[in-house]
């Protein structure tokens, strides 16, 4: 596999951390010529992909397709993984962007425009949660408790909080017989 160099893994960290894992905008002084090819690069390796703009909700623009669309780029899970972001997580993250996307809240006057980090480190307490969730069989509290060695009360913050507010998983609870209530990722 190819390594990414600095720029390609500088776009993509700082794209980890965007809502829908979000490529623009590149640093700074990467322009014209330059810019088109590290991405076109990217592109051709399966790191980032091309997708239209949501310009509703402000998306920035990668290149203008005409009849007043747009498109931006995204980090694929490829690329994601080139930086050592763990797969499970990865795809955890590509389907809330491929879920249907919520209302975005009024921007308050110190909101800057820059994106909350959303990224997950690999190995954490965290990942280990929602790669239990993402088993088709889920997960209880009980078994996400005995797994993380946390308080129930913590699994639940960590799901109610963490992974449905601020990573906006599609985090669902169904009764089952025997087991109690089962939490999935949808």
């Amino acid at each position: 596999m190819t390594t990414p160099s600095d720029t390609q893994s500088l776009i993509l960290s700082r794209a980890a951390t965007r809502p829908g894992n979000l490529a623009l905008p590149l640093p700074e002084g990467l322009v014209g010529a330059a810019a088109r090819m590290v991405v076109g690069k990217m592109i051709a390796r399966g790191w980032l992909e091309e997708v239209e703009a949501n310009l509703r909700r402000n998306e920035p623009m990668w290149r203008e397709t005409g009849d007043g669309h747009g498109t931006t780029l995204i980090a694929t899970e490829a690329g994601l993984e080139a930086i050592g972001i763990e797969p499970l997580v990865v795809s955890a993250v590509a389907n809330v962007r491929r879920a249907k996307p919520k209302a975005e809240p009024a921007e308050t006057p110190e909101d800057t425009g820059t994106a909350k980090p959303v990224t997950i480190r690999a190995g954490t307490k965290q990942a280990q949660i929602i790669a239990m969730l993402q088993r088709p069989e889920g997960a209880t509290i009980a078994e996400m408790v005995e797994a993380t060695s946390w308080q129930s009360h913590t699994v639940r913050g960590s799901i109610s909080g963490a992974l449905k507010k601020k990573l906006g998983l599609p985090i669902t609870p169904e009764k089952v017989e025997g087991r109690g209530t089962v939490y999935r990722i949808n």
